[in-house]
């Protein structure tokens, strides 16, 4: 039997070691706190080991693969693919993530943050009690050592105490369908489809947002004929509809079966595969057969065990812990704080978003006066193949909030380096009418991840066309198109549609 702990005091109690709570354990440690960093399975979170960095490198890979055909096909160049070495992919990747996850086990020892491994509940507003802890852990990380629990892994129960507050950081989990349990093999979710051995010569990816985009994208470089079922009447719905359609142009030329307004009916699970039957936007009910299914519905927070009704706290309908006051990520109960997935809209439940708030919070409990998160400033991603990314509101948004607007799209082979790279795309700005605000930028193309962050600061910093269309862009590039966008809106544009 387990004999709880002398109660160990200290600043901050974080409960979850992905980006949310690293973030605001490194930020809380550097301002002179003492912080104690709870985590039941690797720091990193989702994002590192599961999500955001195994994925994107997987992407690279395919995107390596994509560029053979490529040569091949449109500049002369006489590559060939002989065939992908899963095992050598996987290493890579691997790698990556182990160089990272190491990464962040030294930041956290470096800033002095203790690190207790085992599964947390809360036993008031300001204690948590930490059950099957495991002293010792991983090189690099500082485990505080535990009075009375002998051995160095043998298990215990931490009891701790925050005088300053405690914040919720859990994450999130995918969402499953009713009757359709996955199994790590034929039914996957974005949790374990790029852990499963081999490729797929099939895949049938049920959600359009930007996670079962991605592994669409994947799966089709890497030669799997894909079909993408979508619910709603577009990909990305979240998105800008002419985002939509430009990326479900560049999906459907790449031989991905698109099926938006399309449901599933029911799914068999066979020995070699699933058989699934898919109601499309013509009513028509379709067989689809594939290798293998993968579940991309969204995710939804994990609270499993976290006792929130112990230190007051409830859940949504939806299951997220909204804060009381948004300004500081505070909940209803003072001093208990949530960042990441387990928050509500508007945050999105991105990992950059986390990092943020994460930052919020730790200033937060340290006295400092820090301005709440911009979330209408937060880029988003999708890392298919076209890339879409975006900051600010659609077209649409803005009309509903009755914004007049002003819009220019422009193609990214307006300018050479589109032509050069020849995989068409946009660039899409919305702007107050009369040379208002910047409320929105939109795109698609190669490599729009990497162009977004100038898109940002423009609807960060509330800019309006003209003060963007005085600044200079790099030619021949692919930026040059989101210049000429808004030298357009400002009435000096060079390549006017």
């Amino acid at each position: 039997m387990n004999t709880p702990q002398a109660v160990d005091t200290t600043d901050v109690i974080v409960v979850g070691g992905g980006t949310g709570g690293y973030s605001t354990a490194l930020r809380a440690a550097a301002l002179g706190l003492d912080v104690v960093l709870v985590e039941r399975d690797k720091v990193g979170g989702t994002c590192l080991h599961r999500g955001c960095i195994p994925s994107k490198a997987m992407l690279h890979a395919a995107e390596l693969v994509d560029g053979i055909a490529e040569a091949r096909e449109r500049w002369g160049v006489k590559a060939t693919l002989d065939s992908v070495d899963w095992a050598a992919l996987v290493a890579t990747r691997d790698d990556i993530v182990t160089r990272n996850h190491r990464g962040v086990e030294g930041h956290l020892a470096h800033a002095g943050v203790r690190v207790v491994r085992g599964s947390a509940r809360l036993t008031g507003a300001r204690t948590v009690r930490v059950e099957g802890v495991q002293e010792g852990g991983r090189e690099g990380v500082r485990q505080d050592s535990a009075p009375g629990v002998s051995g160095g892994t043998a298990p215990g129960v931490r009891d701790l105490c925050a005088r300053r507050g405690i914040v919720l950081a859990t994450g999130s989990r995918p969402r499953t369908l009713p009757g359709l349990t996955p199994d790590g093999r034929r039914v996957v979710t974005s949790d374990d489809a790029l852990f499963v051995p081999g490729l797929p010569a099939s895949v049938l990816v049920l959600g359009g947002g930007a996670i079962g985009v991605e592994y669409a994208s994947f799966h089709r470089s890497m030669g799997a004929q894909v079909t993408l079922v979508e619910a709603a009447d577009r990909l990305v719905p979240l998105e800008d509809a002419d985002v939509s359609r430009h990326l479900t142009r560049g999906l459907k030329k790449r031989g991905v079966d698109v099926q938006a307004s399309a449901r599933l009916l029911d799914a068999e699970v066979l020995e070699d595969g699933v058989r699934a039957r898919v109601r499309t936007a013509r009513g028509e009910v379709r067989t689809v057969e594939a290798e293998r299914l993968l579940v991309a519905v969204g995710r939804v927070p994990v609270t499993d065990g976290l006792d929130l009704a112990a230190a007051g706290l409830t859940t949504d309908e939806r299951g997220f812990v909204a804060p009381a006051d948004w300004r500081r990520l505070e909940t209803a109960v003072p001093g208990v704080h949530v960042v990441g997935d387990l928050l509500p809209p508007p945050s999105p439940g991105l990992a950059h978003a986390s990092f943020a708030e994460g930052l919020l919070v730790a200033e937060t409990l340290a006295g400092v006066v820090s301005a709440p998160v911009d979330y209408a400033a937060v880029p988003r991603v999708t890392y298919s193949s076209p890339q879409t990314a975006a900051v600010g509101l659609s077209e649409a948004e803005a009309r509903a909030r009755g914004h007049e607007v002003e819009v220019n799209s422009m193609p990214l082979t307006a300018v050479a380096k589109g032509m050069v790279h020849g995989q068409g795309g946009m660039v899409k700005v919305v702007a107050e009418a009369g040379g208002g605000q910047v409320l929105g930028v939109h795109l698609v193309g190669p490599h729009v991840s990497e162009m977004i962050a100038e898109s940002q600061l423009i609807v960060g910093w509330d800019a309006q066309p003209d003060d963007v269309a005085r600044h200079v862009h790099a030619h021949p590039t692919l930026s040059e198109a989101v210049g000429e966008a808004f030298l357009t809106l400002a009435g000096r544009g060079l390549h006017q549609q």
